[in-house]
């Protein structure tokens, strides 16, 4: 392959680079390939992947790789590849329309533009040879290039019809506010019914395979308990985390959780680890801990982090994106096991092992998962449940030593402002949650390299990516939402107000150029973005939480701070257009739900004033209180209206407040915590 070189040779994304030596012709997304398809009057093919996506590979592999099919696409195509991570808003607006032609999509992501950029026809992975009723990708290309030439004009059409479904589309599920639309507790509990529909109440999780985390419906269920004490919405979230935490998601040896299983018992993963994904579960996983105190919970927060901080941290201080699915070209060939490789390293322990980690002696790889809690197999054999706990993590050391020696999975090392910015918010919640010093250190470290690295001093604007010293494209929406909300959490466990003056100046960033007025929700580009045939509204919780859900939390939040009453005005206005879809269809608006909750109940807003003010605020974040605004200092800040005029020398006291008038102050934070319980049970 060496022979070839195209146009992506001088890109930074690992999986643009994955196809550098491609005889196809790749451009990157830009001008020059868009000028290029309009001067020569020539379809563009756009190829959307990912480094760690196990079909990406094997599409390059049997068609991009190919010389023949190179030929085919090169003479009658204007190729562009996409890294969906560095350019997600291109992604969202292919997918959404491949997915309007087809029913379905996924990665790889093939579809077929117009010169003008408009979508005509499109599909994911293509086969080298027809299979079934799916046509070859050499079938495709031929078939396509010959609608371009001989019926040009149902192509235009049809992209012209597209182009306008996918604006119309692009308004689904708002309503406009009426002014009736009061929350009541029957929303929430309506909302708890339809989640427990969908619910797999055997194995956790909701619908049925590929399985996802959907970790915002789970946090929605913690909610719902702390506010109702429905003992059935902290079962579902239970069995839902304890079923991921033993079935074969989890790296058993090594820590982390694999993108989702294709199976209903979590079995087996779809080997890819990425780096939102473990955010969200340390995120879950540590409210879930401050609320049951299971320490099941916490050993899995810490097993994850090390699995974070051991293989996807770089040196910097930033966190890489993803492990591939594949190595040495096999899917999860690095992680699974047979029972004779593990016998040659473990020995006489090798039984007990297997028959915890459900290993049979049939000589397959086997995907390691427990299938009886520790409490029950340490019982069954006779064991106390500390010596089983230390035979196997003795094994499991012995085991990773080994697993060390095979080829590794690759690492994509490119560095994204918005994952990064969850990362962080874990690292916050994982302090909160254990009192884990490392995770403190990690957030703020973190967190200055994100401020060095992803800002522009001179436009005062973010970018989206870093990787060997460059920032590049321009910062999206969930960069923004999710890197204010990482702040607002830092400021909680650090007490530095400066995290809130830099969030002021992001959300009124936010607001200048990513508003829609009439909706008061937000698109998913700058204004100023040039590149792209439509602005979208991402509303739904896809891998990540929806930026606009995020955004009605920070504005929330935020407008107690700075007592911005227009920022909560406009938080509630949002969450009011969603309120009608966010009770009909939970579980793809979890988010919306949880910050719908906190909305209903009000926010605590919590002052801890003095020179304790360090040791009682810990003690408040420790709990869980999903709606809660807390500020702490050493003395007063008129910078802030929580921090006014509540220093008292030689005293530290921690107030409970709402809408700014406040009870009687206490002296610690265990007080403080039985204030807001007095509260919730009026």
């Amino acid at each position: 392959m060496g022979a070839f070189t195209n146009h992506l040779i001088h890109e930074t994304s690992p999986y643009l680079l994955q196809h550098a030596r491609n005889p196809v012709n790749w451009y990157p997304w830009g001008d020059p390939a868009i000028n290029k398809a309009i001067r020569e009057d020539k379809p563009i093919l756009v190829s959307i992947g990912y480094a760690a996506c196990h079909w990406c590979h094997v599409m390059e592999k049997e068609s991009f790789e190919d010389e023949e099919t190179a030929a085919i696409m090169n003479a009658h195509f204007i190729n562009i590849k996409i890294d969906r991570e560095e350019r997600p808003d291109l992604d969202h607006l292919y997918m959404n329309a491949v997915q309007t032609m087809t029913g379905s999509g996924g990665w790889p992501l093939n579809v077929f533009l117009t010169p003008s950029r408009k979508p005509f026809y499109g599909g994911t992975y293509f086969p080298p040879s027809p299979v079934a009723d799916r046509p070859s990708w050499k079938q495709v290309l031929q078939a396509v290039a010959d609608a371009f030439r001989n019926k040009r004009k149902d192509i235009e059409s049809q992209a012209e019809n597209l182009s306008g479904h996918l604006v119309q589309s692009n308004a689904f599920g708002l309503s406009k506010p009426s002014g009736n639309e009061n929350l009541t507790s029957e929303h929430f509990d309506t909302i708890f019914e339809h989640i427990m529909a969908t619910a797999d109440t055997i194995n956790g999780g909701f619908g049925k395979a590929p399985k996802f985390p959907q970790t915002c419906t789970i946090q929605f269920l913690l909610r719902h308990f702390y506010y109702t004490r429905n003992e059935k919405a902290l079962n579902q979230a239970r069995l839902s985390l304890d079923k991921m935490i033993y079935g074969g998601i989890t790296d058993q040896l090594g820590g982390g959780f694999a993108r989702y299983a294709t199976d209903n018992r979590w079995q087996i993963p779809h080997f890819e680890k990425m780096l939102y994904d473990n955010a969200l579960m340390v995120i879950t996983l540590g409210e879930a801990f401050q609320l049951t105190q299971n320490t099941l919970y916490a050993d899995t927060i810490h097993h994850t982090m090390d699995f974070v901080e051991r293989e996807l941290m770089s040196e910097e201080g930033g966190f890489f994106s993803a492990l591939d699915a594949d190595s040495e070209g096999e899917e999860g060939k690095y992680y699974m096991w047979d029972k004779e490789q593990i016998e040659s390293v473990l020995g006489e322990d090798a039984a007990l092992f297997c028959a915890y980690y459900d290993v049979a002696g049939n000589g397959d790889p086997h995907i390691l998962n427990v299938p009886i809690p520790p409490e029950e197999f340490a019982a069954q054999h006779n064991l106390e449940p500390e010596a089983l706990a230390a035979i196997l993590h003795t094994c499991r050391s012995r085991l990773i030593k080994a697993r060390d020696k095979r080829i590794p999975p690759q690492t994509d090392d490119k560095i994204l402002l918005s994952w990064n910015a969850l990362m962080n918010i874990a690292c916050s919640k994982a302090y909160a949650a254990t009192g884990k010093e490392r995770y403190k250190k990690l957030a703020l470290t973190n967190m200055k390299f994100l401020l060095d690295k992803f800002s522009d001093p001179g436009t005062g604007s973010w970018f989206h990516t870093y990787k060997n010293g460059v920032s590049r494209h321009p910062a999206f929406l969930d960069d923004y939402a999710f890197l204010v909300q990482a702040l607002i959490h830092l400021q909680e466990i650090s007490g530095n107000q400066d995290y809130l003056l830099t969030s002021k100046r992001i959300v009124e960033l936010i607001i200048d150029n990513f508003s829609e007025e009439e909706t008061g929700l937000f698109f998913y580009t700058h204004c100023n973005q040039q590149d792209i045939i439509l602005r979208t509204k991402e509303i739904y919780d896809g891998a990540t939480p929806s930026g606009n859900a995020v955004m009605a939390w920070n504005l929330h939040y935020l407008s107690v701070i700075f007592k911005q009453a227009d920022w909560k005005r406009r938080a509630l206005q949002i969450c009011a257009s969603l309120q009608t879809i966010t009770v009909k269809y939970p579980t793809s608006f979890g988010m919306w739900a949880s910050v719908m909750y906190d909305s209903f109940y009000g926010l605590n807003e919590i002052a801890v004033v003095g020179s304790h003010y360090k040791e009682e605020v810990f003690t408040i974040i420790t709990r869980y209180l999903p709606n809660k605004v807390i500020q702490s200092a050493p003395e007063n800040n008129p910078a802030f209206p929580l921090l006014t005029e509540r220093h008292v020398k030689g005293k530290t006291y921690a107030y409970l407040c709402r809408n700014y008038t406040c009870l009687l102050p206490v002296q610690t934070g265990g007080e403080l915590l039985q204030l807001i319980d007095q509260e919730r049970k009026r």
